[in-house]
């Protein structure tokens, strides 16, 4: 991998990124997060600004940083929406878990699940809402 973010202009994000991706896959979470933060800093262009974030988060929490993955992911559902919300949503739950938040990982994840449902939409949603009301 190394070898093929050296074809990228020094300074890219996108080198920084692809490193971070790699070593991530590796299980080498604390090699990966200095590097996606350093592609966030410099610039990644938004196709890949996102997936940065999500991939930053997780490996923060598999590093046992889950209040500062819940940050980064909870800002990042509040910034924009497009076909990745439901992964945000998916590692935002997984976050919240590990910061011992389990009431609202569910209501999260319900909230996601009801807008896929053929029937019961509706509800779902009452569910969610009252499972995050409950806990805060």
């Amino acid at each position: 991998m190394d070898e093929l973010a050296a074809e990228l202009p020094a300074g890219s994000p996108r080198a920084a990124y692809e490193r971070g991706s790699a070593f991530d896959s590796t299980g080498h979470s604390d090699k990966a997060v200095p590097l996606y933060r350093e592609a966030l800093a410099r610039g990644l262009d938004d196709s890949l600004r996102r997936q940065a974030v999500i991939q930053l988060a997780s490996s923060l929490r598999n590093l046992g940083e889950a209040d500062a993955s819940v940050r980064l992911l909870e800002a990042e559902r509040d910034r924009t929406s497009d076909e990745l919300d439901d992964a945000v949503t998916a590692f935002l739950a997984l976050a919240l878990l590990d910061a011992d938040r389990e009431r609202e990982a569910a209501a999260i994840l319900l909230e996601a699940l009801a807008k896929h449902l053929p029937r019961y939409q509706r509800s779902a949603a009452n569910y969610a809402r009252a499972l995050t009301d409950q806990a805060g």
